[in-house]
């Protein structure tokens, strides 16, 4: 093997070192890495810059750009408002995030999906009083499993794509489709939601935490709703109401026709154009406002009505001109595009209408802002801006049909073969430009430039592994291990070692190291070397053995109160199950 493969092997282990003890970040961890072997000329300046006009790396960066518009515009939300209203048991809700997520998430990237659904599990086991260790485990595994089943549900399947389509040791290779992960991916679908409803479930132990941890510095803020024609609070009694169980704020008084109630007794029936004062968590409110139409905070009035607004939180300068004076004389709407919301004042209980509070130094308030803002409020000393809570888009139909269309029809054109699979996604990303449904600034700052530099050095990494018979001598290895099982115990040892490598550092990377080996023990078994590709795909992206291997098991780690034990009790089963159901697919289907 020589120099050159030693020095291959010595970089492949700080790789695993140092994404399993976290000495630096993934993406500097693989510029380390692969500019050492530039260093001593294993590969060239173009090895090593090939990787980066890669197609699907630029694939991988355009969904990720058109997931987190979806995120931003909200599209989302009235389908999940519907999909979770009827769930009343926590199997039930389980059932929906199965069934309903995984498939969703084969065609929108895993992370702004959990991301947007959170809140959703959150307020839903409050309102049940069900663990939500119960459910966030649950939500991360269904976009994990939905996403294997499509070439673009999961970045790991689109990384092995590139691979594929970069790759040079089997010429005419035909590059993977997007539907030829569908063969597993769809039945296991179906196999790990009953996994999840029926056993996962049971596995999971009941945790003290039971939600969504709030930030030590988190006000509590006083804002007010009024009940107008159609709520659903109309007509019931305080003990009825789900709505007044939420998490996040509590009632603390109501207005009647000028009548000030402070004791709202359980039996307390609410009218319509009642006035309810609470106190709630600044990301309650901002969430309470994007979602409610029939609950209208009286001080938004047109802002209801705008495509695009923020919230955010500011705090009353000492040199405020507004200081004690109402906020009902303060006339944001006129002097800075803003309407406030709800305010905070540290150290007391404020009561009574928001309106009618005198304004202090120190005071936070809570702002709805438009386009505006950010001119108008530009030199002011009356307030300084701490922080930008939410973000709110509200489309006309015709660009939410542009949304909801648009990826599916990219789909279905991608698979006749009429469009390639980046010319589509590129053109719906132009029409969102065009259409102003995101700001080429938002565009920008969504796209995952970490990512691609990993996705781009592995590529490289796995060129070094051939060049110097590293990848040779390692599949060699395997060969012999794997000799007396066949070829179907080689390819289940593959789907092990992959597994295991993604479980404990990061699935691109082991997709980076094993992926060269097991197509050069396809090539040494003599068979077809379409499920020794597929299956490194599936035994990456197919993880719930462990918090750190996937992204999306990282964002519940904390929030869900888990521990690591929680995903290897689990997750081995289903990790089993999934290596098991990809063999036995893989080999009647390939071998």
């Amino acid at each position: 093997m020589g120099f050159s493969g030693i020095l291959v092997l010595v970089v492949i282990v700080f790789i695993l070192v140092s994404l399993y003890f976290e000495i630096v970040g993934p993406g500097f961890t693989f510029v380390i890495a692969i500019a050492i072997l530039g260093a001593f000329r294993i590969l060239t300046p173009t090895e090593i810059l090939a990787g980066f006009a890669n197609e699907q790396i630029v694939i991988i960066i355009m969904l990720l750009m058109l997931g987190d518009v979806f995120q931003r515009t909200s599209v989302l939300d009235i389908f999940f408002d519907k999909v979770f209203k009827g769930a009343k048991t926590p199997k039930s809700f389980v059932a929906r995030l199965m069934f309903v997520v995984a498939p969703i998430s084969a065609f929108v990237n895993n992370t702004p999906l959990v991301a947007l659904l959170m809140p959703y599990v959150h307020n839903w086991s409050t309102k049940n009083k069900v663990q939500l260790s119960r459910l966030l485990m649950p939500l991360s595994f269904a976009t994990i499993i939905g996403g294997c089943a499509t070439l673009i549900g999961t970045s790991t399947n689109l990384i092995v794509g590139g691979l594929v389509a970069d790759q040079k040791i089997i010429p005419g290779l035909k590059p993977l489709q997007i539907f030829d992960f569908s063969s597993v991916g769809v039945p296991m679908i179906i196999i790990g939601a009953i996994y999840m409803i029926f056993i996962g479930d049971r596995l999971l132990l009941k945790r003290k935490v039971t939600v969504l941890q709030i930030p030590k510095n988190s006000r509590d803020y006083l804002f007010e709703l009024q009940l107008k024609k159609g709520s659903e609070v109309i007509g019931q009694s305080r003990s009825e109401s789900q709505f007044l169980k939420n998490a996040g704020f509590i009632l603390v008084e109501v207005f009647r026709e000028g009548i000030q109630y402070q004791q709202i007794d359980p039996d307390f029936t609410f009218n319509e154009n009642d006035i309810l004062i609470f106190a709630g968590q600044k990301e309650a409110i901002a969430e309470l406002v994007n979602a409610d139409k029939r609950r209208i905070i009286p001080s938004i009035g047109m802002f209801s009505k705008r495509n695009q607004s923020e919230i955010i939180e500011i705090v009353v300068s000492h040199k405020s001109s507004m200081i004690g004076k109402r906020l009902m004389y303060e006339n944001f709407r006129g002097k800075y595009d803003a309407t406030v919301l709800a305010v905070h004042r540290n150290g007391e209980n404020l009561t009574g209408q928001i309106a009618n509070i005198d304004v202090r130094a120190g005071d936070a308030l809570l702002l709805m802002v438009g386009n505006q803002f950010d001119i108008l409020a530009k030199s002011t000393q009356d307030f300084y801006i701490i922080s930008k809570i939410k973000e709110i888009r509200r489309l006309g139909y015709f660009k939410t049909a542009v949304l909801i269309v648009g990826l599916p029809l990219i789909v279905i054109l991608n698979v006749l073969g009429i469009i390639k699979l980046f010319t589509g996604v590129l053109v719906l990303l132009i029409i969102t430009q065009l259409l102003k449904i995101v700001t080429p600034k938002d565009m920008a700052g969504s796209a995952d430039y970490e990512l691609a530099i990993i996705i781009a050095l592995s590529l490289a990494l796995g060129v070094a592994m051939i060049k110097t018979g590293v990848a040779d001598t390692l599949a060699n290895g395997l060969m012999y291990l794997f000799k007396p099982m066949g070829k179907y115990g080689a390819l289940a040892g593959i789907y092990f070692i992959t597994a295991t490598l993604a479980g404990f550092i990061t699935n691109k990377a082991a997709v980076a190291i094993i992926f060269p080996i097991s197509l050069t023990l396809a090539i040494q078994l003599g068979v077809n070397p379409l499920p020794f590709i597929l299956v490194v795909s599936f035994a990456a992206a197919a993880n719930f053995m462990t918090p750190i291997g996937y992204q999306t098991n990282i964002m519940i780690y904390g929030p869900g109160g888990y521990k690591f034990k929680d995903f290897l009790r689990v997750g081995t089963p289903l990790t089993i199950i999934y290596m098991i159901v990809t063999v036995t697919i893989l080999s009647l289907q390939y071998l």
